[in-house]
C-alpha cells in the first residue's frame, strides 16, 4: 500500500456503465480551486462489460494525471471505492459520484472541516441536484431498525442547510476519509455491495470515537440516473434490506442488539406481507375451506415482497464473518449506544406507509420497548436566583429554558437560593451554598450543564466538570457593576468590578457554547473571548462566523397572548380609577435607570392631563440577595417633593407573582423604560420591554440601547434622549392620548413580538442540545494538543522584531542574576544612564519601604 503524502487528496471516481458522466466529471474535477499538485484522481472501471474502459483510456491522453484501474468483475460501489482507495496516496481519500460535478470549492471546503480537530475522520459534502437548487444531501437518519434515509430531500436549499455540524454519516457520493483512518477501520464493508455502505461507515467512525462533518461548502451537484430500475426494483429492496441487518448486527452493542435485531426482523416479514398485498391469515385451519384450490403448492407472490425473505436468508449466511467484524468492532468501541442515537435523527419514521405496515411497525415499538432504549438527553439548569411564585428575570430565563428543552431533554434546574416553586416538566431542586457533595450528584447526573450567574465560581465541582458547559451571558454583570458599585465607595467599587470580570473571565475560559441577548452584546462578548484567547484558529476553523462558539438567545414572552384574570391596579390601587391613564414600570428600580426624569416627566405631564398614572411594578426584589439600591430612595424622595405621591405616581411595595403580572401590564395604557446613556445602556437588554410587547403596550423609552433603537425603527412607540424631561413627557402625551398613534404601535407590536416568543428565542441554545459538542479549541486541549494563546502586545512578535523588543523582553522574563543584568541592559539602551539612576533610586526606595524625595 502507499504511504500517505501529507496536505494531498485522492479522489475515487467509480465507474460502472456511465463512462461519458466519468469524463465529464473528471473534467471539472480538474478545474476546482485546489493545487493540481496536491491533486490525484483515480477513476476504478468496475467490471462495466462494455466500451467503458476504452472510452474513457482513450480521453486520458488528454488527462495524463489521471490513473485508471480495472477491475475484471462489478465489486460494486463498496469494492470499486475500496480498491481505488488502495492505490491512493492522499491523506485524505475523496469519494465522488460518476455522475455528480463538483463546485469549485468542494475540495476546500472539506479540508476546513477536517481542520476542526484531530477527530474529525470524514467529512461529507453539500449535494444537491444538477441545477443547484434543491437538496440531495444535507444530512441523513438512521431508523431503529438499521434503514438509513436523507433528510430534507428533494427540498429547496436554503440558509437552513448553511451550518458546520456533526453527522452520523455522509453521502457516499461526496465524501472525505482521512486515508489512514479509512485504512485502519477496514474501509466500506463489500459484503454490502452498494446501499447503507456510506451510513455503516458512518456510523463505525463514531462508535470508535471519530467525528464525522457535515460541510456545506462542499458543494456537489448530482444528476441521479436512477439507475436500479434497470435491474429491478425487487434487488434494489433486497439489498435495503439486507444492509439493515448487517449493521445492526455489527454496530449494536450486545444490549440494545438484544432488542432491535428480533424486533427488525419482525418487522422486516410485516414489511414484505404489507408490500405482497397477501393475506397472511389465509394459511390459518380454521379458513380452510376443502376447495381444490387449498391443495395447489404454489401461490404467485411479488418479488419485491419475497426480497425481505431472501434478505434475512442471506443475514444468515454471513453471520459467520459478521460475527468477527462485530467482536471486533465492539471491542474497540468509545462510545455507547445512547451517544450515538443522538445522531440518528429521527429513528421512528417508518419509510413505507401501507396501512398493515404501519400498525405492525406501532404493535413492534410498543412490545419490544423500543422507544425506551433512545435514552432523552440530561441537562442540569443552574441559576443562583429565587424560585417561586415571585422571579425575577435570571430566574424567569432559567425557568424558560427548562421548559424549552423537556420537550427533547431530561431537565433538573438547580438553585442555590429559595426553591419553591415545582414543574411537571423537570425537576426543581435547591442546593446550598458549599454543599459541594450534592452539586456533584447533579453535575454526574447530568451530560450538559447550563449556567448563569456566579454558578462555576461558587461550586468548583461544577468548573472543574468534563461535561458539556454553556453559559449564559446574556446579563452582562461586570457593566451593571459600574453603576451598583457606585455608591459603596472607590475600594469598594473597584474590587466589586474586578471580581465581576474575573468571575465572567472564569466562565469564558472554561465554557463550550455561550448565549448572549443581541447582536451588540454578542460583538462585546467576542471582544472579551478574543482577548481570552477563545477566537483562535481551532474555533474558527470550525465555524468563520464563530456561532457554534457564541450564539444570540435573547429574553423572551410566551407566545400565548396574556390573559386578564382579575382586577389588580384600576380601582384596586387607591388613587387610581377605571378611566386613569396608566404606565406602568414593569421590574425593579436599578441606579442603572432614570427614574428621576420619568418622576419629572410624569409631574409635567399631569399639568395638563391629571388623570395620568404612574404605577411601579415591583420595588422589594424576591431574590433576597439582592439589596436595595441608592435610586429607590431618590426615587421616593423626588415623588414626595413634587407632591405625586399616592396622586400620580404608586409603588407596589412587594414583587409581582409571575403567573399574575398580565394582570397588571393588561390594565395599562402604556409601558415605560428610562435609563442613562453609559455603558451598561449599550449593551443591555431591558427584558420589562417583552413584558411590554407580551402585553401589546405602547413603548416609551429613552434611547441608546438596543431596544430604543427597536423601538424608534419598528413604530412600537417612540424612544427619547436621555435626562430630557419635556421629550420624555411629550412621548407620554402622544402614546397616551393620540389615538393614531396607539393604534400604530399597537400593530407595530403585534408584528415584531413574534421574533420574540420564546421558542424563538431560545432555539440556539435547543439546537446546540440536540447535538452538543466540546468547544473545538477545548477538545484539541483535552486531546493533548497546546492550543497557543493569545500573547500581551508586550511581547508580540511585533515588538520581539526589534532590538529594544528583545532587550525588554529578556528583561521582564529571565530570572535572578540574568534578569537583573538584563534589565541594566535595557533601561541605558531605553534612556541613558539617567534612566538607570532613576530606576535604581526607586528600586532602593521600595525595599526600604519610604517615599523618595525631589
Amino acid at each position: 500500500m502507499p504511504e500517505f503524502k501529507p496536505g494531498f487528496v485522492s479522489v475515487i471516481i467509480v465507474n460502472f456503465r456511465g463512462a461519458a458522466d466519468t469524463l465529464e466529471c473528471v473534467r471539472t474535477l480538474i478545474g476546482v480551486d485546489w493545487p493540481a499538485d496536491r491533486l490525484e484522481i483515480i477513476v476504478v472501471e468496475n467490471g462495466s462489460g462494455d466500451d467503458s474502459e476504452n472510452s474513457i483510456r482513450a480521453a486520458m491522453t488528454e488527462m495524463p494525471s489521471v490513473q485508471l484501474i480495472v477491475s475484471d468483475e462489478n465489486l460494486g460501489f463498496t469494492g470499486g471505492s475500496n480498491l481505488g482507495a488502495s492505490h491512493a496516496k492522499g491523506e485524505f481519500v475523496a469519494f465522488l459520484n460518476n455522475d455528480a460535478k463538483p463546485d469549485a470549492g468542494w475540495i476546500r471546503g472539506a479540508i476546513k472541516q477536517f481542520e476542526i480537530s484531530p477527530q474529525v475522520a470524514a467529512v461529507g459534502s453539500k449535494v444537491l441536484n444538477w441545477e443547484g437548487t434543491h437538496v440531495d444531501f444535507v444530512g441523513g437518519s438512521v431508523t431503529w431498525f438499521g434503514m438509513g434515509y436523507k433528510d430534507h430531500v428533494t427540498e429547496l436549499d436554503d440558509v437552513r442547510f448553511d451550518r458546520p455540524r456533526d453527522i452520523l454519516f455522509g453521502t457516499g457520493s461526496a465524501l472525505f476519509v482521512r486515508g489512514e483512518v479509512f485504512r485502519s477501520v477496514g474501509g466500506f464493508d463489500e459484503r454490502m455491495f452498494m446501499f447503507y455502505d456510506d451510513v455503516d461507515l458512518g456510523w463505525r467512525l463514531n462508535l470508535l470515537g471519530y467525528r464525522v462533518r457535515y460541510a456545506p461548502a462542499s458543494k456537489v451537484f448530482h444528476k441521479h440516473h436512477g439507475s436500479m430500475k434497470s435491474f429491478g426494483q425487487y434487488r434494489e429492496m433486497y439489498l435495503l434490506e439486507r444492509n439493515a441487518l448487517f449493521m445492526l448486527y455489527k454496530n449494536l452493542s450486545a444490549e440494545s442488539l438484544a432488542t432491535f435485531l428480533p424486533a427488525a426482523l419482525a418487522l422486516s416479514a410485516r414489511r414484505s406481507i404489507a408490500k405482497s398485498g397477501l393475506d397472511s391469515e389465509s394459511f390459518d385451519i380454521r379458513r380452510f375451506t376443502g376447495s381444490s384450490d387449498e391443495f395447489d403448492p404454489t401461490m404467485e407472490v411479488d418479488k419485491e415482497a419475497i426480497a425481505g425473505f431472501f434478505a434475512i436468508d442471506q443475514f444468515v449466511a454471513n453471520l459467520p464473518n459478521l460475527e468477527i467484524d462485530r467482536v471486533n468492532l465492539q471491542s474497540r468501541r468509545t462510545k455507547t449506544d445512547s451517544e450515538l442515537f443522538r445522531l440518528f435523527g429521527d429513528m421512528f419514521t417508518p419509510l413505507f406507509d401501507a396501512a398493515h405496515f404501519t400498525d405492525g411497525l406501532e404493535r413492534i415499538v410498543s412490545s419490544f420497548h423500543i422507544d425506551s432504549l433512545k435514552e432523552r438527553r440530561r441537562i442540569l439548569v443552574v441559576t443562583g436566583d429565587s424560585l417561586g411564585q415571585k422571579m425575577a428575570g435570571p430566574a424567569m430565563r432559567a425557568w424558560k429554558i427548562s421548559e424549552a428543552l423537556s420537550t427533547e431533554n431530561d431537565v433538573r434546574l438547580v438553585t442555590w437560593n429559595v426553591a419553591s416553586r415545582s414543574s411537571d416538566l423537570f425537576e426543581v431542586s435547591r442546593v446550598r451554598l458549599g454543599n459541594e457533595r450534592d452539586m456533584k450528584v447533579h453535575e454526574g447526573w447530568a451530560d450538559v450543564i447550563v449556567f448563569q450567574g456566579h454558578a462555576l465560581h461558587h461550586f468548583k465541582t461544577l468548573l472543574d466538570s468534563d461535561k458539556i458547559i454553556v453559559a449564559d451571558l446574556y446579563d452582562p454583570m461586570h457593566l451593571e457593576q459600574l453603576e451598583q458599585g457606585r455608591e459603596f465607595g472607590t475600594e469598594s467599587w473597584v474590587a466589586q468590578v474586578r471580581g465581576a470580570n474575573d468571575v465572567l473571565n472564569q466562565q469564558l475560559e472554561r465554557g463550550d457554547f455561550f448565549l448572549c441577548a443581541s447582536d451588540r452584546q454578542r460583538m462585546f462578548w467576542l471582544g472579551q473571548l478574543t482577548a481570552l484567547g477563545r477566537v483562535n484558529p481551532h474555533t474558527y476553523s470550525a465555524d468563520e462566523n464563530l456561532e457554534g462558539l457564541i450564539a444570540i438567545a435573547p429574553f423572551g414572552m410566551d407566545a400565548q397572548s396574556p390573559v386578564h384574570t382579575r382586577e389588580a391596579i384600576r380601582g384596586v390601587v387607591p388613587g387610581i380609577g377605571k378611566d386613569d391613564k396608566v404606565v406602568i414600570w414593569g421590574g425593579g428600580i436599578y441606579n442603572w435607570f432614570d427614574t428621576l426624569t420619568l418622576i419629572r416627566a410624569i409631574g409635567r405631564v399631569a399639568e395638563t392631563h391629571p388623570d395620568v398614572r404612574l404605577f411601579f411594578l415591583g420595588v422589594a426584589h424576591p431574590n433576597p440577595d439582592v439589596p436595595e439600591m441608592e435610586i429607590v430612595s431618590k426615587t421616593r424622595d423626588l415623588v414626595e417633593q413634587l407632591g405625586l405621591a399616592g396622586k400620580n405616581v404608586f409603588f407596589n411595595e412587594q414583587w409581582v407573582a409571575l403567573d399574575d403580572r398580565q394582570n397588571y401590564l393588561l390594565e395599562a395604557d402604556a409601558g415605560v423604560s428610562t435609563h442613562y446613556a453609559h455603558i451598561e445602556t449599550t449593551f443591555s437588554f431591558r427584558t420589562r420591554i417583552l413584558d411590554y410587547m407580551w402585553a401589546e403596550l405602547p413603548i416609551v423609552t429613552t434611547n441608546g440601547d438596543g431596544f430604543g433603537d427597536l423601538v424608534e425603527r419598528t413604530g412600537m412607540g417612540i424612544s427619547v434622549p436621555e435626562r430630557n424631561v419635556e421629550a420624555l413627557a411629550d412621548a407620554l402625551i402622544k402614546v397616551l392620548y393620540d389615538d393614531e398613534i396607539k393604534r400604530n404601535a399597537h400593530a407595530a407590536v403585534l408584528e415584531v413580538r413574534e421574533q420574540f416568543t420564546w421558542a424563538e428565542a431560545l432555539r440556539p441554545l435547543i439546537e446546540f442540545c440536540r447535538d452538543p459538542q466540546i468547544a473545538p479549541d477545548r477538545a484539541t486541549r483535552l486531546a493533548g494538543q497546546r492550543v497557543e494563546r493569545v500573547r500581551s502586545v508586550r511581547k508580540s512578535a511585533l515588538t520581539r522584531s526589534t532590538p529594544e523588543g528583545r532587550l525588554h523582553e529578556a528583561a521582564t522574563t529571565s530570572t535572578g542574576l540574568a534578569r537583573e543584568v538584563a534589565l541594566i541592559r535595557y533601561y541605558v539602551t531605553e534612556g541613558g544612564v539617567t534612566m538607570l539612576a532613576s530606576k535604581a533610586k526607586s528600586r532602593v526606595v521600595s525595599v526600604l519601604g519610604g517615599k523618595a524625595t525631589t
